[in-house]
């Protein structure tokens, strides 16, 4: 287990702040934010490349905080991957275990078998200037593993790569996490913290936001900013009125008679986030328990990853998630009218 506790750096004018981080033995620990944000620096922390302000380090009960990099067990793996020009595939891997101790034998056994593991045996006589992107990234996989570290820590792994290769590298890492290597991985692309993590944390200049699961961060987000950042569609400031004091409520945007909400905040302004798989259409309107129903106008229709997007306006413009099939047989199609209802409870409301 590694355990960041209130860790601190100054870097210039920017500054790690007050970072307290717990990744378990098998977690895949996405920290995940924008450019400039911190990621790489707190990386580096953990690696050893730098030491931190004020604050401890700890993996597996052993404090860390100042130990050099060599001594810390810890694996890293670049954004440029930093593999030898000048050495082959397999001298790359072979590198960090000429200094255990080990036969010649040993060696060529454990390169095999890591070259074996990354799926780049047929490339060990190579050199790396011949190697694809992937290709390469696998070998500095390889390097790092040959270490045997007790963490992996990856800087921005896939920013380098293609659709296609980066669908087969997050199913190498996934593989290696599931042979009991906690990963700590950093990353601007919220869609890796989706598809890889167990646990999620934004950063934001130089400060951890929010950390939990992918589903609780990325749905239920702590802040205005975490939800632009993760592209969460049906984002709206808001006010807040309490209508019944029981629980529900009336967030009132510019030009809509309001969305009805189930939250306990207090009264007041903030925003909405309303799930576009959690809106329903219908040609017309329905009995419904849902207390949000609304005349809508469909402004576009396009295909996405999970069927279809169908854009409507009631006032405000709502990004709504359906089938394929439900596009065809309800004939959904620009400028026409449709009914739309969602729950209050669908709704969620941050405060601020």
């Amino acid at each position: 287990m590694l355990e960041l506790k209130n860790i601190s750096k100054t870097l210039g004018s920017f500054q790690l702040q007050n970072i307290s981080i717990t990744v378990e033995a098998h977690d895949y620990f996405v920290v995940v934010g924008a450019s400039g944000a911190g990621k790489s620096q707190l990386l580096e922390l953990i690696a050893g490349m730098s030491l931190p302000d004020s604050g401890s380090i700890t993996l597996n009960g052993l404090d860390i905080t100042q130990n050099k990099m060599q001594k810390r067990d810890v694996g890293m793996v670049f954004q440029d991957y930093a593999i030898f020009p000048h050495m082959t595939v397999a001298q790359n891997i072979a590198y960090p275990l000429q200094y255990k101790n080990l036969s010649k034998s040993q060696i060529n056994l454990k390169v095999k078998m890591l070259a074996e593991d990354m799926a780049i045996d047929h490339l060990l006589d190579r050199n790396p200037a011949e190697l694809s992107g992937g290709e390469q990234q696998r070998t500095a996989l390889a390097r790092t593993l040959a270490l045997d570290p007790k963490i992996l820590l990856l800087d921005e792994p896939l920013s380098n790569v293609d659709i296609r290769l980066k669908y087969e590298l997050r199913r190498l890492l996934r593989k290696i996490n599931k042979k009991g290597i906690p990963i700590v991985h950093v990353t601007h692309d919220f869609e890796d913290a989706i598809v890889l993590a167990t646990k999620v944390a934004v950063i934001k200049d130089g400060r951890i936001i929010q950390t939990g699961h992918p589903t609780e961060v990325f749905l239920h987000p702590a802040s205005d900013f975490i939800a632009k950042f993760a592209g969460v569609r049906n984002f709206f400031r808001s006010e807040l009125i309490d209508e019944t004091g029981s629980g529900l409520k009336l967030a009132m945007i510019k030009n809509h008679p309001g969305i009805h909400v189930v939250t306990d905040e207090t009264p007041g302004e903030g925003s909405i986030i309303i799930p576009a798989s959690d809106i329903f259409l219908s040609n017309q309107k329905t009995e419904t328990s849902a207390r949000n129903q609304f005349k809508a106008q469909v402004c576009e229709v396009f295909p996405s990853l999970e069927g279809m997007e169908v854009i409507v306006d009631c006032g405000i413009k709502l990004a709504v998630l359906v089938s394929r099939s439900s596009v065809t047989e309800m004939n959904i199609v620009e400028g026409r009218d449709i009914w739309i209802s969602f729950k209050a409870s669908s709704v969620q409301f941050i405060k601020g």
